[in-house]
């Protein structure tokens, strides 16, 4: 198999770090890493397959002086913004996993088992844009459910863990988690998040939108929609939770008028669906938890059951790691896709 030229940006961020991992772990056809950063991070390292690599500086002209070939970016919106177009006039297909791509009409938003289809589209921008982190492990459960009963409605909360927040938010919550038991709280500092995390929840991630919805909620809506290439409605609510990593959601489909849910045949659709696992015995105290699938690339689903009013209705539950499935190696799932569907290349 043919290798590649691969740079990171963002590669000492939390996502960058994970996607030195998660390349590894998928065998990823890498001729040569190139971890980019900002200035302040040149010249520190990052570790990949046993060996430390050089973080270089990212500029508008490294990519086409180390002839990248494939580059994921995770260094925010605005660094996507400046310099993915100059990975793209190097030749190289752009990854991006910020939000900035995402609702572009030209560029394809893609969670490789639910819409491959799609990743032939790149060449109208030379971007790929990556979900978020909500999102992607929301439409792995709701690809098969539509494929079985054809979804009309979805009502999704969200328990979203402080990875989401990157490294400022792990860290915040493990130093608020100290001052807890040393009596220190009143002192913590609050930077990533408007309020205190520790022994609470945060009902908004993002900024309000004109409907009173959070910006984080709408993502769900809008990505939802134009992954499935549907007129799903979407209604989202997004919490923060003092979780380090893995989110969770609760989760209600409503199906087309009509349809009469068997639970059994809603179990066997997820359990058959590329990475997706069910696990769901509530009698035996088994159900999808954050502990589970931390530092794993599978969407958990369980606590599956039929609405008990409506015939049209099913309500579950799914936890998935984010900064894996949510981020790293969704990208790098679609990089695998984009060489499998680019082969002559």
């Amino acid at each position: 198999m043919r290798k590649f030229n691969v740079a990171i940006v963002g590669a000492t961020g939390a996502v960058g770090e994970e996607l030195c991992r998660v390349l590894k772990d998928y065998n990823f056809p890498i001729n040569k890493l190139v971890p980019l950063a900002s200035a302040r991070s040149a010249g520190s390292k990052v570790e990949f397959d046993g060996k430390e690599v050089t973080v270089l500086e990212l500029t508008p002209t490294c990519f086409e002086e180390n002839e990248v070939e494939i580059a994921f970016f995770s260094a925010g919106g605005s660094i996507s913004a400046e310099y993915a177009k100059y990975a793209v006039d190097a030749g190289a297909v752009v990854i991006d996993n910020t939000s900035h791509f995402r609702m572009d009409p030209k560029t394809p938003l893609v969670v490789p088992e639910v819409n491959p289809e799609d990743i032939s589209l790149w060449k109208e921008t030379g971007i790929i844009a990556n979900p978020n982190c909500s999102t992607i492990q929301m439409v792995l459960a709701l690809k098969p459910l539509d494929e079985l009963y054809g979804i009309k409605r979805v009502d999704v909360s969200t328990y979203q863990a402080v990875s989401g927040a990157g490294k400022t938010g792990m860290e915040e919550l493990v130093k608020q988690m100290q001052d807890l038991l040393s009596f220190k709280l009143d002192e913590s500092e609050k930077k990533a998040f408007a309020h205190q995390i520790v022994n609470n929840v945060i009902p908004q991630i993002d900024v309000q939108q004109p409907n009173d919805f959070t910006k984080e909620e709408m993502k769900m809506v809008l990505e939802t929609q134009k992954i499935l290439h549907k007129e799903i409605a979407v209604a989202a609510t997004c919490v923060r939770v003092p979780v380090l990593r893995s989110h969770s959601e609760s989760i209600t489909v409503t199906f087309e008028e009509g349809t009469s849910v068997d639970v059994a045949e809603v179990r066997d659709a997820l359990e058959r669906f590329e990475n997706v696992e069910v696990i769901d015995d509530l009698a035996n105290n088994a159900y999808p938890m954050p502990i589970i699938s931390t530092d794993t690339d599978i969407t958990y689903v369980g606590r599956i059951r039929k609405d008990v009013y409506a015939d049209n209705i099913v309500h579950f539950f799914n936890v998935a790691d984010q900064v894996r499935v949510g981020a790293a190696t969704n990208a790098v799932r679609i990089g695998l896709k984009w060489i499998e569907m680019e082969s002559d290349i």
